[in-house]
C-alpha cells in the first residue's frame, strides 16, 4: 500500500510540475491576472500543507519500528540530530523575523504556518526518536555485544563512537 502511495505521489508531483508552468503563463496573459495569481498562491498553500503532512508522517514509522523492537540499532541518530538542528534553525529563521515586520504578524504566520508545522513538528517527533535513543541504550548494548563476533550484523559504528561525537 505505501508503494503505491508513493508511487501515486510521485505520478502526481510530476503531473503538477509539468501543468503548473503551463497554467501560470496561461493565466498571466489574460485580464484577470490577479485571480491567476491567487490560484497559484492558493496551490502553492496547498502544495505546502501536503508537504508538511508527509514530512510529519515521515517519522511515524521509525518511531514505531524503534518500539516494536525496543532498540534503535541501525538507526543513524547523526542523521535526526542534524534534521533536528535544520528543523531548529529554519523554525528559528521563520519567528526572528517577527519583531522586524511592518505588516501584520498573524498574516505572515498564516502564510508561513505549513512549513512551520512541517520543520517544528517534524522536530518535536525527532525529540521523541532521541529518547528513544536514550530508553533503548540498554537494550542495544546488550544485543550488540551478543552479535559482535559475527561480521555480517557488525554495526558500522557502536554505540560508545556515535554516541561520543557529541
Amino acid at each position: 500500500m505505501l508503494k503505491w502511495l508513493c508511487f501515486l505521489w510521485c505520478g502526481a508531483s510530476t503531473v503538477a510540475l509539468l501543468v503548473l508552468p503551463k497554467f501560470i503563463t496561461d493565466n498571466n496573459t489574460s485580464a484577470n491576472t490577479e485571480s491567476a495569481s491567487n490560484s497559484v498562491e492558493i496551490s502553492g498553500y496547498a502544495c505546502g500543507y501536503a508537504a508538511s503532512i508527509f514530512y510529519l508522517s515521515s517519522r511515524f514509522p521509525q518511531l514505531y519500528k524503534n518500539f516494536k523492537r525496543q532498540s534503535t540499532e541501525g538507526t543513524s541518530y547523526m542523521l535526526f540530530a542534524l534534521a533536528m538542528m535544520g528543523n531548529g534553525t529554519y523554525g528559528l529563521s521563520v519567528i526572528v523575523v517577527l519583531p522586524a515586520l511592518a505588516g501584520s504578524k498573524q498574516t505572515f504566520i498564516l502564510k508561513h504556518l505549513a512549513w512551520l508545522i512541517g520543520s517544528l513538528g517534524v522536530l518535536l517527533l525527532d525529540f521523541f526518536v532521541t529518547a528513544q535513543f536514550i530508553i533503548y541504550r540498554k537494550n542495544r548494548s546488550d544485543k550488540t555485544s551478543k552479535k559482535m563476533n559475527v561480521p555480517e550484523v557488525e554495526p558500522l559504528l557502536c554505540e560508545e563512537e556515535e554516541l561520543s561525537t557529541f
